[in-house]
């Protein structure tokens, strides 16, 4: 079977995540067929933030599936995907999934991954976190899905804020099964 990965960009700030996570899986796996969907409210932040338009996020991908069309082939169990990564992941996105609320294809490709068992992984994006965010993110990882809000680490020393985002982004391919060789891994203090 070939190797899936669909990402969903919400509109979440941090949308730099989903840009370095699809030139990642082009650049680094190019085994892996990529299949994207990208917000309305996703385009929007993504232009803020980075200047960026939808075009440019669909051409790092294999695949683009418009965000309202819930009958597309990855809103079926039928069709084989290894793992979604929502990245960034709005708190409104990860509550509809916690809820199955599925009325557009984020949602509903992530409720398919949790029904089919296959790896889920949401890069939560807001925070300070209330109790219900936090309830939430209890109930989704009871159902199997990854809660990975970006948080980076600093034992591999960042010099830029790209270092940063890097981190979180390399995490998750770990999450997703897919190992990148020039990855700054913790070594133990020993490179100190």
């Amino acid at each position: 079977m070939k190797q899936r990965v669909i990402v969903g960009i919400s509109g979440a700030s941090g949308s730099i995540y989903g840009w370095r996570l699809l030139e990642k899986l082009r650049g680094e796996h190019p085994e892996v067929e990529t299949h994207l969907i990208l917000s309305r409210s996703g385009e929007r932040t993504a232009h803020l933030e980075m200047g960026k338009l939808a075009a440019d996020f669909k051409a790092l991908a294999h695949q683009t599936h418009p965000f309202e069309d819930i009958g597309s082939t990855i809103a079926s169990g039928s069709y084989q995907t290894s793992a979604m990564v929502i990245a960034p992941c709005s708190i409104h996105t990860m509550s509809a999934i916690a809820h199955g609320i599925t009325s557009n294809l984020i949602v509903r490709a992530a409720d398919v991954m949790l029904k089919e068992r296959r790896k889920l992984v949401l890069m939560v994006r807001e925070s300070p976190f209330h109790l219900g965010h936090l309830r939430t993110m209890a109930s989704l990882a009871e159902m199997g899905a990854i809660v990975a809000p970006p948080v980076p680490g600093f034992y591999n020393n960042p010099q830029t804020v790209l270092d940063l985002v890097d981190h979180s982004v390399d995490r998750v391919l770990d999450l997703i099964g897919l190992h990148g060789d020039g990855v700054k891994r913790w070594d133990g203090g020993k490179s100190s």
